[in-house]
């Protein structure tokens, strides 16, 4: 049973790999991440730990904590989707364990909830999944820490793959505590954001810690600028600091741009026009105001979700997740003359976190300007734009929107540990901190 689930897990990384080279990027050459959706006709993907829908996907080891996943299906129809999953590295790639060993109950999950659109121009079906879901039929549940990768396939063919989402299972067997300072001198003390922390491992087995232990820190749920690969600056007994070092330091960036479609009868904020297809009715067109660049502009605090969004529709009374409409959305980012060293993009949940062709933005000539469209369901969302010369893994966000110290962050610390005579990653230490809370 576990050979079957591990040849079968197998030929779904490979065809992920292969689907992620021929139709996602760019170059080639760009970072492969593996939050992926692989139809056109599978929308507003959302997984986030149960409780809050702006939390990110992470729980703990062996307790109640839950993950939930909603998607959209276009065609609007039933289908049987079924979910199963595959255990990490720390750095993202399958890990050497068999199934059996980080799952017990079943292997796989089916997607059993799920809705109709009701009273929306666009037809779609609306499922949902809870897990881990202990005591139920569908019982599974995680039993080591790690980076996992869920995949979810069509009417039980694995290889009809249509979406993945990674998530975290964590247990801290080390304390993590953080302070965000500014960096000293260079000038970056006005636009850097410098993370120093210290991981305790008093109680804990930190065999080979230069070699077996891994630190990675995010910002605001972004992958593709996240820092990996940093030292200790200082070991004191079973104490690791890190301080003071350049590595650990990000661009503090710039309060998220915005923009409501919560109704689609009146124009909401950030919305310059609404119009419906002159050839189909039934598709509406939000225009956005142009944005232009805020490189040279002060900073200004707002709250924001940091790249997040909210789907709601101002004009229902019942159930927001089948009764959100969809929207075709006009960017315009407002600019002199094309980049020549990169391509704009725009980033955030709505694009996945991912610089892509869904997200690229192309020229427009006439009008002296960046453009892109998207289709997204009625909500409240958040979005920057960056810069991407299509050879790295991250983007550029100051070039556009400005770079401030002052700006607010989340910040995720994760730490990793291999033990002598294992074969993969534990998530032995994690914590988030958020650069306004002391």
């Amino acid at each position: 049973m576990a050979l079957k689930y591990i040849l079968t897990l197998g030929f779904i990384l490979s065809t992920l790999l292969f689907l992620a080279q021929e139709e996602d990027y760019v170059n080639d050459r760009v970072l492969k991440y593996d939050d992926y959706v692989y139809k056109p006709n599978i929308k507003t993907v959302q997984f986030h730990e149960v409780s809050w829908e702006f939390t990110a996907p992470i729980i703990k080891l062996n307790s109640n904590e839950q993950l939930q996943l909603d998607f959209d299906d276009l065609n609007g129809d039933k289908k049987l989707y079924t979910m199963t999953f595959v255990h990490c590295n720390a750095d993202w790639t399958p890990s050497d364990l068999m199934v059996s060993e980080y799952l017990t109950g079943f292997y796989d999950l089916n997607l059993l909830n799920y809705n109709y659109a009701v009273n929306t121009a666009q037809k779609y079906t609306h499922y949902t999944i809870i897990f881990p879901m202990a005591g139920t039929q569908q019982n599974t549940q995680f039993t080591k820490s790690g980076n996992y990768v869920m995949y979810v396939y069509e009417e039980g063919n694995t290889n009809d793959i249509v979406l993945s989402r990674r998530f975290m299972v964590y247990d801290n067997r080390v304390s993590v505590t953080s302070t965000l300072k500014q960096p000293i001198g260079g000038g970056q003390q006005y636009n850097k954001q410098q993370i120093d922390f210290t991981i305790s491992a008093a109680g804990y087995n930190m065999t080979n810690s230069y070699k077996d232990m891994k630190v990675v820190l995010i910002q605001n749920n972004r992958w593709d600028n996240a820092v990996t690969g940093i030292q200790p600056t200082f070991m004191n007994g079973s104490q690791f600091i890190y301080s003071l070092d350049e590595a650990s330091t990000f661009n503090g960036g710039n309060e998220f741009r915005y923009f409501d479609i919560r109704s689609v009868r009146f124009l909401t904020e950030k919305v310059q026009n609404i119009y419906r297809d002159e050839n189909d009715q039934y598709k509406v067109h939000a225009v956005l105001y142009a944005d232009e660049s805020r490189a040279l502009k002060p900073y200004l605090f707002y709250n924001d979700f940091n790249g997040n969004f909210l789907i709601k529709n101002r004009e229902t009374v019942i159930d927001n997740d089948v009764e959100g409409d969809y929207v075709f959305v006009d960017f315009f980012l407002t600019f002199p003359k094309p980049i020549s060293t990169g391509n704009v993009y725009i980033m955030g949940k709505l694009t996945d976190w991912r610089m892509n062709r869904n997200s690229k933005m192309t020229y427009n000539y006439e009008r002296f300007g960046y453009q892109a469209r998207l289709r997204l369901k009625q909500g409240y969302y958040n979005y920057i734009y960056v810069i991407s010369d299509d050879t790295k893994k991250g983007g550029d966000e100051a070039a556009i929107e400005g770079n401030h110290w002052d700006t607010e962050n989340d910040y995720f610390i994760l730490v990793y540990h291999r033990k002598f005579g294992t074969y993969y990653d534990q998530l032995i230490g994690y914590q988030k901190m958020n650069s306004m809370k002391k």
